[in-house]
C-alpha cells in the first residue's frame, strides 16, 4: 500500500481496489487476546474499504465520525446512543464494521522463503452487537474477500449465535468458516492472570508425577503442569499447559495471591528444549502478548526474604457466638454474615430479594459507562419495554424477571454458635485447637526448616505439599476428633428438629460451608472449604456438618490463613444445609469479562451439562459462554469437553441468567458505582435457575 493509497484528508490506510497483504497488514495491526488484528469499515455508498491503523486504537465509530463524516468528538458524543443504532442496527445502514485477525494452524507460525507465515489465515468478525442480515453478513464477507491477498485464506469467524445461524445456512465452499470455540481451542496461548515473577521452575508431565515427587512446592516455585490441582500451595507462578478456565477455584485463587498464570500449550516442550526445568527463571504473563516470557535467571541471593510477606493482613469481621438458634434461610439477611457465615448470609439475602424486591436492581445501569451516559435504554430493550420506560416501569419488570425465573432451593444453616458450642463439648478437641493456635502463633508454618519432611496419613487430607509437618499434623489430629467426636445431644436435637420442620419432604440434602473467613479482599478461599452433596438421612446430615466444620482446620486452609494474617480464634464455620436440587444443566458465571477487564457488557459463564462441581474444581474443560446484557446476544467461546454446544432453548435461559446475574450486581454492590463483580453459582431446571451461591469475584487488580 502506497501513500497515494491513503486518505490525504485524515493519512489513514484505505483501498478502493487492489489488495491487503500480510506485510501490509502486519504494519497496521495491533494486538487482542494474543491475536495481530486491524479494524476495517467498509462504505457502502463511496465503496471504498478503510483499514483502521491499530497503533493508537481508535475506535469504529470514532474513525466513522470523525475521520470519514468530519464530525467532532463533541457532536459524536451529543448523538452517540443514535449513532451506534445506525451503523450496528440499522438495515439500510451505510457502514459495515469488522476487524481481521491473523492467525496460524495448530498454533505455530513458521515462515517461506518469502517471509510469509506458513498456514496463516486472516478470521472477518463484525462487532459482537451487530444485527446485520445474513444477506449483510454474506455481502460483507466477498467485498472484504475482493481486497485481500488471494493467497491469503479469509474465514468468516460469526461474532454471536444469531450469526451461527445464518452461517449454518451458507455453504462452506462460498464462506469458509470458523468459529470461536474452535480459535479457542487451538489457542497456543491465554492469559488469565498478568503478572511478573522470579522463581524456581518445577515441571511436571501429569498429576501423578507431581503427587509423586518427594520434593515439596515451596512459595519461590513457579509451577507448570496440564493443569495445576486445585490443592496446590502458594506459589510464585502458574503455567497451565492444558486449556482450563478463569474460573476454576486454583485460578480464582491465583488471581488472589496476585501472581502470573497462563495457559501455554506446548509449554513443557520448549522448557525441555531450553533445558529451563529445575532452574530460575523471569517468568512474564502480559495481557496482550501472544505468548508467555520465561528467561533463564540467578537464583535468589541468599540474603533475599525468605517468603512473601501479604501486602496487608486480611482483616475479618469477628465472629458472633451469641447463642442463636438454627435458622431458615428465609430469616437470614446480608448483615447476618457474622453469625453464619458469608455464604448463608448471602443466599439469606437472595431469598428475600426473589419475594420483596430490591431498590437497587437498576443501579449498574443507572451509572454512565463511557462511551455511553443512558444505559437505561438497553435495560429497557432486554426488558421488553420502549426506550422511553421509566424507573419505575423498569424496576416493576425487573422484579418480575428475577421472581418468575430465579429460585433459591430451601435451607436451613447452623449458626457459629452451634459449632462452638460442639467444640467445647470435648475438652480433647479443646486442646488439640489450643496446641495448633500455640504453634501459628510461634509462627513457625511456612519456612521453618525444622517441621520439613513430610506429612500425616491422618484424615481425608492429601499429603502436605509445602512441607509443613509439624504444624500440617495438629491440623490432621484436630480435624481427625472432629469427625470422631459424637454431636451432643441437645446440638443433635436441634438440628433434627430445623431439618424436620424446614426441609420436610426432601429425599437428598446438600450441606455446604459458610465461613467468615472466605470472600473476603484478599483473600478469596475459593475451594478451600467443603461441601457434600448426595446426603440422606439425620445421621448422614450429621457426619456431613463435621466433615464441613473439619475442613475451617485443613492443613491448607490453616497454611494460607495463617499466610494472610488471618488468626485461628478469629475463623469459625457456618453450616447450609439445603435441598438439593436436580438440574439439566448447571455451572458458574462472574458478571465481567475476565480475560477482558475493560469490557463492562459481558457477563461470563462456564457451563456443565453434569455439575457445577466439575466447572469449578477443574476437573472437566466446561463450555464457556459471554453473554452480552446491554445489547443481548451471546457467543460460545469453548465447547470444553462438550461433545456438542447447548440446544437454543437452554441458550435463552443462560440469556436470561446473564441479565438477571446484572440486576443481582446491582444490588450487591459494595458502592454506588455498581461496578463489582459478583460470582454465581447456579444449575437450571427447565426455564427455572436455581442460585446456589453468590459471592464477589474478587480479581488480581
Amino acid at each position: 500500500m502506497t501513500r497515494s493509497d491513503r486518505n490525504e484528508a485524515t493519512t489513514r490506510p484505505r483501498l478502493t481496489g487492489g489488495s491487503l497483504t500480510l506485510q501490509e497488514f502486519s504494519e497496521l495491526a495491533g494486538n487482542v487476546g494474543g491475536y495481530p488484528y486491524v479494524k476495517i469499515v467498509l462504505d457502502r455508498a463511496e465503496s471504498v474499504l478503510h483499514f483502521i491503523d491499530g497503533a493508537d486504537g481508535t475506535l469504529h465509530v470514532r474513525y466513522i465520525a470523525c475521520e470519514i463524516l468530519g464530525m467532532t468528538i463533541d457532536e459524536l458524543a451529543g448523538r452517540l446512543d443514535s449513532f451506534n443504532d445506525d451503523v450496528y442496527r440499522n438495515p439500510d445502514r451505510r457502514f459495515q464494521l469488522g476487524t481481521l485477525a491473523l492467525h496460524t494452524r495448530g498454533g505455530s507460525a513458521a515462515e517461506t522463503d518469502d517471509g510469509r507465515a506458513a498456514d496463516a489465515f486472516l478470521s472477518l468478525e463484525t462487532v459482537d452487537v451487530d444485527t446485520m442480515s445474513a444477506d449483510l453478513l454474506r455481502s460483507f464477507y466477498h467485498r472484504v474477500r475482493e481486497h485481500i491477498d488471494p493467497s491469503l485464506p479469509l474465514v468468516l469467524k460469526p461474532a454471536n449465535h444469531r450469526q451461527e445461524g445464518y452461517v449454518a445456512a451458507i455453504p462452506e465452499s462460498e464462506i469458509p468458516r470458523v468459529l470461536s470455540h474452535e480459535l479457542y481451542s487451538t489457542a497456543a496461548f491465554v492469559p488469565l492472570n498478568p503478572g511478573q515473577a522470579h522463581g524456581r521452575l518445577r515441571v511436571f508431565r501429569s498429576e501423578a508425577e507431581y503427587r509423586a515427587d518427594p520434593e515439596p512446592l515451596a512459595w519461590h516455585d513457579i509451577v507448570v503442569m496440564p493443569r495445576v490441582p486445585e490443592d496446590v500451595p502458594r506459589v510464585s507462578g502458574i503455567i497451565h499447559t492444558e486449556h482450563t478456565t478463569p474460573l476454576s477455584h486454583i485460578n480464582v485463587m491465583a488471581a488472589g495471591w496476585r501472581i502470573p498464570n497462563a495457559v501455554g500449550i506446548g509449554a513443557l516442550d520448549r522448557i525441555e528444549r531450553a533445558g529451563l526445568a529445575g532452574g530460575w527463571v523471569h517468568y512474564r504473563v502480559d495481557t496482550d502478548a501472544t505468548d508467555l516470557h520465561l528467561d533463564a535467571a540467578p537464583p535468589r541471593a541468599a540474603g533475599d526474604r525468605p517468603e512473601p510477606a501479604p501486602g496487608e493482613r486480611v482483616t475479618v469481621d469477628l465472629p458472633d457466638l451469641t447463642p442463636t438458634p438454627v435458622t431458615p434461610l428465609t430469616e437470614l439477611r446480608a448483615g447476618d454474615h457474622v453469625r453464619f457465615g458469608t455464604k448463608a448470609a448471602n443466599l439469606g439475602e437472595l431469598t428475600h430479594l426473589l419475594q420483596h424486591g430490591s431498590p437497587r436492581w437498576l443501579g449498574f445501569y443507572r451509572v454512565p459507562r463511557p462511551p455511553r451516559d443512558n444505559l437505561l435504554r438497553y435495560l429497557a430493550r432486554q426488558l421488553g419495554l420502549p426506550e422511553d420506560a421509566d424507573t419505575a416501569e423498569l424496576d416493576c419488570a425487573a422484579q418480575r424477571l428475577v421472581k418468575e425465573y430465579a429460585h433459591v432451593p430451601r435451607g436451613i444453616v447452623l449458626p457459629f454458635s452451634l459449632q462452638q458450642r460442639f467444640l467445647d463439648s470435648s475438652p480433647e478437641l479443646r486442646e488439640a485447637l489450643d496446641r495448633l493456635d500455640s504453634a501459628l502463633r510461634d509462627d513457625s508454618v511456612p519456612g521453618d526448616d525444622s517441621v520439613l519432611g513430610g506429612g500425616s496419613a491422618l484424615g481425608d487430607d492429601p499429603a502436605p505439599r509445602d512441607g509443613t509437618a509439624g504444624v500440617d499434623g495438629l491440623c490432621l489430629d484436630a480435624q481427625r476428633l472432629i469427625r470422631t467426636t459424637p454431636l451432643p445431644d441437645p446440638v443433635r436435637t436441634e438440628i433434627d428438629r430445623a431439618l424436620d420442620r424446614h426441609l420436610y419432604g426432601a429425599p437428598v440434602l446438600v450441606v455446604r460451608s459458610s465461613s467468615n473467613a472466605e470472600d473476603l479482599a484478599g483473600f478469596s478461599a475459593a475451594g478451600l472449604y467443603e461441601s457434600v452433596a448426595h446426603v440422606s438421612g439425620t445421621d448422614a446430615v450429621a457426619d456431613a456438618v463435621r466433615e464441613v466444620w473439619a475442613s475451617l482446620l485443613s492443613p491448607r486452609a490453616v497454611r494460607l490463613r495463617h499466610q494472610a494474617g488471618i488468626p485461628l480464634d478469629h475463623c469459625r464455620m457456618g453450616v447450609v444445609v439445603q435441598e438439593q436440587v436436580g438440574a439439566t444443566v448447571g455451572g458458574v458465571l462472574v458478571t465481567c469479562n475476565p480475560l477482558s477487564p475493560q469490557d463492562f457488557r459481558s457477563v461470563y459463564l462456564n457451563i456443565s451439562p453434569r455439575s457445577v462441581t466439575e466447572v469449578v474444581t477443574g476437573e472437566g474443560a466446561p463450555l464457556q459462554y459471554l453473554c452480552n446484557t446491554m445489547e443481548g446476544g451471546s457467543r460460545t467461546v469453548s465447547l470444553g469437553t462438550a461433545a456438542a454446544d447447548l440446544d437454543t432453548a437452554t441458550k435463552e435461559v443462560v440469556g436470561r441468567l446473564a441479565l438477571i446475574s446484572r440486576l443481582l450486581q446491582s444490588h450487591f454492590s459494595p458502592d454506588e458505582s455498581h461496578s463489582a463483580p459478583i460470582d454465581i453459582e447456579w444449575a437450571i431446571e427447565g426455564d427455572r435457575v436455581n442460585l446456589l451461591q453468590l459471592r464477589p469475584f474478587r480479581t488480581a487488580g
